[in-house]
């Protein structure tokens, strides 16, 4: 996946959450794509840099980058179940 198509998913992420969400789902974006990011070796600068949001979201996404070795998306967790 590249920076302009992660760059997408976040502003989507961002734009469609609901009130009192926005930071939560920046979190649920560094989860959900933490693997592609660091195999990638993409850069969280970049991806925010195609976007409309503030610099300073990029330390949220790192959080979630982080997370994401200690939590699954509960999503995720309907589809290992439904297996």
């Amino acid at each position: 996946m590249t920076v302009q198509e992660l760059s997408t998913k976040l502003s989507a992420m961002y734009n469609n959450a609901a009130d009192g969400e926005k930071v939560a789902n920046i979190h649920l974006f560094g989860i959900k794509y933490a693997k592609i990011i660091q195999q990638e070796g993409h850069s969280v600068a970049d991806i925010i840099r195609n976007t409309k949001l503030s610099s300073s979201y990029g330390t949220e996404i790192s959080k979630g980058i982080n997370l994401a070795k200690y939590v699954i998306e509960k999503s995720r967790i309907q589809e290992l179940l439904d297996e």
